[in-house]
């Protein structure tokens, strides 16, 4: 009953809004290219643009890039003020990202470090750099490393926002097993618990953990 509701609730709220040509192009850029059909879902990518807008972040970092549809809603945050820092692993969907966010307008906005990511974050913390906002949706192995360094390299009051919460429900489910369930589990009990934090986890879609790091 709970699960039919929230699928319900999220068609008939997407149903309230005009197709977006932007990021109708990237999702048929995904399918074009054989990527995976993952990207976060429309009403969280609205909500990026406004926690980036709300915050006032500049210097944003996300990880994990796929098609570019969490980049340029990230990058419509910034109001031509700021830079968007994406990580991703594969040059080609790195390519097919950075042609949907020009394609977008965004071309000067945002910038793409290619390979692992814990590698180009180990060279973050080297050179120092700071961001007012993260947006993680990479790997689920990695979201509890990924976490501990955003906090590290979060200036005060940066926000860090994580996609896919509750795994398709897979999180909720006492029988689920594997090592990415445990991770995110982990990943969404620290969110939680974490005194460096205050947060919320948002339970439509596939669920979203919002943080502002409190030093």
């Amino acid at each position: 009953m709970e699960d039919r509701y929230f699928q319900t609730a999220d068609r008939y709220v997407e149903s309230l809004y005009e197709a977006d040509a932007d990021l109708e192009r990237v999702n048929e850029a995904i399918k074009r290219h054989g990527m995976p059909d993952i990207s976060v879902a429309p009403g969280y990518g609205r909500l990026l643009t406004m926690l980036v807008r709300l915050s006032g972040a500049k210097r944003l970092l996300e990880i994990g890039a796929l098609g570019g549809y969490s980049g340029i809603c990230l990058a419509r945050g910034l109001d031509g003020a700021g830079k968007l820092l994406s990580l991703e692993l594969k040059e080609e969907f790195a390519a097919v990202a950075k042609a949907n966010v020009t394609a977008a307008g965004f071309g000067g906005v945002v910038d793409y470090r290619i390979g692992e990511a814990l590698t180009s974050l180990e060279q973050l913390g080297e050179e120092g750099t700071a961001f007012d906002f993260f947006f993680i949706d990479a790997d689920k192995g990695n979201y509890v490393n990924y976490l501990d360094w955003a906090i590290r390299l979060a200036a005060p009051g940066a926000l860090i926002v994580g996609d896919n919460a509750l795994l398709h429900g897979k999180t909720m489910d006492p029988e689920a097993k594997g090592s990415s369930v445990a991770v995110v589990r982990e990943f969404n009990r620290r969110f939680a618990a974490d005194p460096r934090l205050e947060s919320t986890i948002l339970p439509a879609y596939d669920g979203l953990c919002i943080a502002r790091v409190k030093r």
